[in-house]
C-alpha cells in the first residue's frame, strides 16, 4: 500500500481535532462526575415518582403502532430523562447541561 494514502486520513483527523477541543462531550462529563442518582432499570413509574418526585414534564408517548412495537413513555427531569416500556424503566439518560455540550439532542416536547 502506498504511504501517501495512509497519511491523508491522519491529516484529516488532526484537522478535526482542533475544532472539538473547546466543546465538552456529554459522555466525558458523565464519566467525570460522581455517579448521579438516576432511576434503575426495572423500577416502576410509582417508584420513580416516589424517589425522584414529579417529573418536570411528561413527553408524548412514542411507538405502539404495531403490536410488536411497545409504547415508550418519557419523563423529563432537570438532570435526566427516563424511558418506560409499559410502566417499567428501560433506561435513564443524562441531559445536556448547555448548548456547548455535544450529546444527544433534547427530547422533542
Amino acid at each position: 500500500m502506498n504511504v501517501r494514502f495512509r497519511v491523508v486520513p491522519l491529516v484529516a483527523l488532526l484537522a478535526f481535532a482542533g475544532t472539538a477541543a473547546a466543546e465538552t462531550l456529554l459522555v466525558e462529563r458523565v464519566q467525570q462526575e460522581p455517579t448521579m442518582a438516576m432511576p434503575s432499570r426495572g423500577m416502576s413509574m410509582d417508584q420513580v415518582q416516589a424517589r425522584f418526585g414529579a417529573p418536570a414534564s411528561k413527553l408524548e408517548p412514542r411507538g405502539g403502532q404495531k403490536h410488536q412495537w411497545p409504547t415508550i413513555y418519557r419523563w423529563s427531569y432537570p438532570a435526566f430523562t427516563v424511558y418506560f416500556e409499559k410502566s417499567k424503566v428501560v433506561d435513564a439518560v443524562a441531559n445536556k447541561t448547555g448548548d456547548d455540550e455535544i450529546g444527544p439532542k433534547p427530547a422533542v416536547r
